[in-house]
């Protein structure tokens, strides 16, 4: 079964209403540049009442190693997504301290970026278009890509059945295209993730 990753939430409405429709994970961004920014104050208190079995992913960029070990100790995520330049020292470094899962988010433009996906340190892959920019890339370069990955970039209901149908990607991740006006939206949370659900049953 595709598991789902819905990213970017901030508010107590959007875990109530994760804790209802029931994603597999969800994301909280510190990146401070981001428009989904979330303080570790605030994640901490949402992750609170979110339910237990909901992962919750950390999304970081270019962050020193000791503020990702201290989240990941902390309770706030239980796993640390990078986004930004992260090399495989920083990942091994980071494995060392923790022993939570790290997500490495790389950009897919062209096959050399698959062949760097796929011999990362990470314990799990993301691929995307960019920096959360709701774009989708050339899916077709995915194919034979030898490892589980997260699916990113430009996801809504109305291609996440083809996405999952065509590539069959260990998860579909999506942030953008579930809101409206800059805010997550649970109808549009709901659609998603019927329709995901709705193409594993097929």
């Amino acid at each position: 079964m595709t598991k789902i990753k819905i990213c970017g939430l901030s508010r107590e409405c959007d875990i109530k209403a994760v804790n209802e429709i029931k994603p597999e994970y969800i994301g909280f961004v510190f990146f401070k540049k981001s428009k989904r920014y979330v303080s570790p104050e605030k994640a901490l208190e949402l992750k609170k009442i979110l339910d237990k079995e909901i992962k919750a992913v950390g999304v970081f960029v270019d962050e020193d190693i000791k503020t990702v070990e201290k989240f990941l100790k902390s309770g706030i995520i239980d796993i640390a997504q990078l986004h930004g330049n992260e090399t495989d020292d920083y990942i091994k470094s980071l494995k060392e301290l923790t022993v939570q899962p790290v997500i490495k988010a790389f950009k897919i433009r062209s096959l050399s970026d698959i062949e760097k996906a796929e011999k990362s340190l990470a314990d799990m892959i993301l691929l995307d278009a960019g920096m959360g920019d709701g774009k989708v890339f050339d899916w077709s370069l995915v194919s034979g890509f030898k490892r589980p990955y997260f699916l990113a970039g430009g996801l809504d209901c109305t291609n996440a059945q083809s996405a999952v149908s065509q590539l069959h990607p260990y998860a579909l991740d999506v942030s953008s295209g579930v809101e409206t006006g800059g805010l997550k939206d649970i109808q549009k949370m709901t659609a998603f993730i019927n329709a995901v659900r709705k193409e594993d049953e097929i």
